[in-house]
Parts: structure tokens; C-alpha cells; sequence
């Protein structure tokens, strides 16, 4: 890399700690199942509870679990929300955010405010949920084609949901 620049992992960093940590929670277990949870990334591994592990996808990591949002079942791999609502600040009068498009070095602007995806893996999930808020209006068509479920809320508030997104009527109480 040049120098003078440098690269944060931070972000992914912490997906794939979600699904190192939940491996080596089974590790330790022996049997069952494992969820981790950092900072809405999460990594699963064994088994899930019956009907899946119940998780609470908000706009916000910080929501309580009685809080606002969907409560989705999923029976293994990883869930994680890239968002443009949180890692805010204001420079200039110009509200800034940390999710930053490599076309123009500037944080995105796209219709997208955040974004939720389950995969395989924790780190899977981060990787895509991030790279459809980059990706702007072309997200959701990407996202299908990678046949990913998805949450998408656009900055109006708007929700769509994408490829088999665990239907959040269904799941009990």
C-alpha cells in the first residue's frame, strides 16, 4: 500500500470474531449450539434451538431485544447490518457517515440507509450487507443474483426484502 494510507479491518474484523468465537464456543461445548453476538454481527455454529436462533434485526445494534425491529428465525451461519445511521458526525454543516464508496472516496450516498444479510458465515454477511450500501440502486439486483437474503431500508424508510428473508410473521412469540 502507499504510504500514508491505511486500511481499517475493523468492521470485518469483528464479523469474522463473531464466527471465530462461536466456533470455538462449540469447540468447547462439545454439543449443541453457539451464537455470538458483537455488535450486531452475529456467528452461529452447531445446532440451533427448534425453529432456528430468534434474532432481533433493528436499524440500530444498541436496540434493547423488546425494541423496534424484525425478529427473524435462522437456523445456521451468520446475520450482520451495515448501516449509515450510526458512525455519524457533521463536518461543515455536511453530515458524514463510514461506509465510503472507492469511486469517489466520499461516504456513500445511495438510497440504501441500512442493510441486513444472512450467509454462511458472519463475515459473508458483512461483506455483502456493506458492499450493497456501496453498490447503491444496482444493491438489490446484485444481492438476488448472489442469491443472499437481504433487509434493505432505504433512507425514506422504505423496507424491501430480498431472495428467501426469513419471513418475520412466522416466527413465534
Amino acid at each position: 500500500m502507499p504510504q500514508g494510507i491505511e486500511l481499517d479491518l475493523g468492521s470485518t474484523g469483528k464479523a469474522l470474531a463473531a464466527d471465530l468465537a462461536a466456533a470455538a464456543g462449540m469447540a468447547a461445548a462439545g454439543e449443541g449450539g453457539v451464537l455470538v453476538s458483537l455488535g450486531g454481527d452475529i456467528g452461529t455454529a452447531g445446532e440451533s434451538p427448534s425453529g432456528g436462533w430468534r434474532i432481533l434485526v433493528a436499524e440500530d445494534s444498541r436496540v434493547k431485544p423488546s425494541g423496534d425491529g424484525d425478529v427473524i428465525c435462522v437456523p445456521a451461519g451468520g446475520v450482520a447490518t451495515s448501516s449509515t445511521t450510526v458512525r455519524r458526525w457533521s463536518r461543515g454543516g455536511v453530515i458524514l457517515h463510514h461506509i465510503i464508496d472507492p469511486q469517489t472516496s466520499l461516504p456513500t450516498s445511495g438510497p440504501f440507509r441500512t442493510v441486513t444479510v444472512v450467509a454462511g458465515t458472519c463475515l459473508d454477511a458483512n461483506i455483502a450487507s456493506t458492499a450493497a450500501i456501496v453498490r447503491g440502486e444496482a444493491a438489490i439486483d446484485w444481492l438476488t443474483s448472489c442469491r443472499l437474503p437481504a433487509r434493505l431500508v432505504e433512507n425514506d424508510g422504505t423496507i424491501h426484502y430480498i431472495g428467501p428473508w426469513p419471513d418475520p410473521t412466522s416466527v413465534a412469540a
